[in-house]
């Protein structure tokens, strides 16, 4: 049924797409979500004729969508800002960014950044031997950099001094001071000169859930006293003119500006002071760090951010310039490790609401029986009680449920009512519950304090195909807010305030904390369940670690997963270009040490006793064979 007074404005207020879509994704008049991955106009997708072209394809959900065009260009926006930036503030430096791999190890990502950000000399950054490996293979640009971060061995070490032979620009930045013994003594055995960054550990305090990549506590990074060693012993080597970059990070998902701000007057002044020690830097690496709006509330909380790209380049440019102009020494290039910021839009995990949960309603007849306890009795004149709310008696009518409910959990303890009368008594109090709720919320009553959680208490949880574990382990891990959305009907009114349960079987296993109209639910507000269509949700900005750090929890393993592209000329106006299966079971198993192929033998060999004896009909047997191994064979997620 259409609701005249419901607005496409208002379902744009209710889940603030434009604001965290970052001008990728929003609602059309038709009430679908789209997606717009290209400056174009006519780029603009629905995302659910993408859905439909998956299911034409074979792929089953839960699925990620990766919009590959809006990766290309947020590599090109961060890019232009900077140049742009430099420009303006006639800064002598040029820009070189590169893509911390960690945030997004996919090849097809990884791919798609190294292609887009050619243009731009745009590089990779690696933490680990494996990822070194792909920066090796993948970075073929021969004026763009590769940094090295994390702790290092000496086959990591061996490697990146290859990729110096292959004429590289491989940055070895030393995070622990006893690295550097290593690279010198390599360095001369491979006969190659090293090019080396020195990490600072910076004094100031981070903020957020990353507070601590920074001060006193962080884990990686060189002390005043370290560094300033660091520069004698490559002084008496005679490679000062190996040090070329200086390098901090102050943590992730920054959503304070102020932080950037603190962070260069610090660090800027390190690197004037190591250039006029004859350190002379090509390059001020200014880490990660740069955040998302995942709230759309253009605030400071740890979901958000109160400022923009262009703010965040202007911060840095000016700053340091303004330093080093102070401290009379040349501008540097500006290198920063932006990732999150890179990636989080292209991706979303797009999946399908399998059933309802109404954790207090049922059909239980509570009519009175005779001989019923007076706790009964008392339940039931209280819910007669509720037909006539006012401001002045619901409260009165809460205490009292809640009191009776109390007191007939004692009652079943003592063996004075049985599971019948406790059951009237628990199904007539959650009816009370939901009264209490409606009038609240349709009079606008002023709520107190032991009320609020109420409507959460008795909302019921919409259970969708899909594993919080693996789509979304920043929420269950850190509480990250990642935008849930309907992906059509927004042009109707959404009646259900709902929790979100996946499919595992871990209480864990559930969203609890979504994007409202004032701030953080711990509901979403979707529409009713229709028995003859299919609701389809989507889960957005996964694109960033979401990807990558999924585990498998109960066997579900990884998603399909489909890569899209624009493409004016399509009736469509977009086509996938590429389909990756997601794991099987036998894939997990078999990740997890089983053998599936024995494990089917196994059951055959079961079945064929079975069948011996006389208790299972030969064909029957063999369609038990078959099912099993088609089992084995499937998506791990529900048809």
């Amino acid at each position: 049924m259409s609701d005249k007074n419901w607005t496409i404005e208002k379902a744009e207020q209710t889940y603030r797409v434009k604001n965290w879509g970052d001008g990728y994704f929003g609602i059309n008049e038709a009430g679908n979500l789209t997606v717009q991955p290209t400056s174009k106009k006519k780029s603009e997708v629905e995302i659910k004729k993408v859905v439909e072209e998956m299911k034409s394809q074979g792929v089953k959900l839960p699925a990620v969508i990766r919009f590959h065009d809006i990766l290309r260009s947020q590599v090109k926006n961060i890019n232009r800002i900077f140049r742009d930036t430099i420009h303006e503030a006639d800064y002598d430096g040029k820009y070189y960014g590169v893509y911390p791999i960690k945030v997004n190890q996919m090849r097809e990502v990884v791919e798609e950044i190294i292609d887009a950000g050619a243009p731009y000399d745009f590089g990779l950054e690696a933490g680990s031997k494996s990822e070194l490996l792909a920066a090796l293979v993948h970075n073929e640009n021969p004026n763009s950099l590769t940094v090295l971060n994390g702790y290092k061995d000496e086959d990591y070490l061996r490697l990146a001094l290859i990729g110096r032979k292959l004429n590289r620009k491989i940055i070895i930045v030393i995070e622990k001071f006893s690295e550097l013994k290593n690279i010198l003594r390599l360095s001369k055995e491979m006969n190659v000169t090293p090019l080396i960054g020195l990490r600072g550990k910076m004094s100031l305090q981070g903020r957020g859930k990353w507070a601590n990549s920074c001060g006193d506590k962080a884990k990686f990074g060189l002390t005043t006293a370290e560094i300033l060693n660091a520069v004698k012993v490559m002084e008496e080597n005679n490679l000062m003119s190996s040090i070329v970059l200086f390098h901090y990070h102050i943590g992730s998902q920054i959503s304070d500006i102020r932080t950037f701000k603190d962070a260069i007057n610090e660090a800027g002044r390190i690197y004037a002071k190591l250039y006029k020690m004859g350190c002379h830097l090509e390059y001020f690496d200014a880490g990660g760090g740069l955040g998302i709006d995942y709230d759309g509330s253009r605030s400071n909380n740890d979901s958000s951010r109160n400022y923009n790209v262009k703010e965040y380049a202007q911060d840095i440019v000016y700053g340091l310039k303004q330093i080093c102009e102070l401290e009379g020494v040349p501008h540097p290039n500006i290198v920063t490790e932006s990732g999150r910021a890179i990636t989080a839009h292209h991706s979303c995990v797009i999946t399908n609401v399998i059933d309802r949960i109404d954790r207090h309603k049922n059909n239980f007849d509570t009519s009175v029986t005779e001989g019923e306890h007076i706790l009964v009795e008392n339940m039931r004149t209280l819910e007669q009680e509720s037909n006539k709310f006012t401001k002045e008696n619901f409260q009165t009518i809460f205490n009292e449920s809640v009191q009776i409910k109390e007191e007939g959990l004692n009652a079943f303890k003592l063996g004075v009512i049985g599971l019948d009368e406790r059951a009237k008594i628990e199904t007539i109090h959650w009816r009370i519950m939901e009264k209490i709720v409606s009038y609240v919320e349709s009079t606008k009553t002023f709520v107190p304090e032991e009320l609020k959680n109420l409507s959460v208490d008795i909302a019921p949880q919409y259970l969708c195909n899909f594993s919080v574990f693996q789509s979304a382990a920043d929420h269950w891990a850190i509480d990250q807010i990642l935008p849930l959305v309907p992906i059509s009907r927004l042009n109707e009114r959404p009646t259900t305030q709902c929790g979100i349960a996946d499919i595992t079987c871990d209480s864990d296993g559930k969203i609890d904390c979504f994007i409202g109209p004032d701030g953080h639910n711990e509901t979403v507000l979707l529409h009713d369940i229709k028995e003859d269509e299919e609701y389809l949700v989507g889960l957005f900005l996964t694109g960033a670690y979401q990807d990558v750090m999924g585990d498998n929890h109960n066997l579900f393993g990884r998603v399909n997963e489909v890569h899209v592209f624009s493409d004016a000329e399509d009736p469509q106006g977009f086509y996938i270009e590429e389909i990756i299966k997601g794991n099987s079971a036998a894939q997990v198993l078999s990740t997890m040490q089983y053998n599936p192929e024995y494990m089917a033998q196994s059951l055959k060999k079961l079945i064929n006793k079975e069948i011996t004896r006389g208790n299972i009909a030969p064909r029957v047997g063999v369609n038990l064979v078959d099912f099993y191994e088609d089992c084995l064979a499937n998506y791990t997620y529900l048809n």
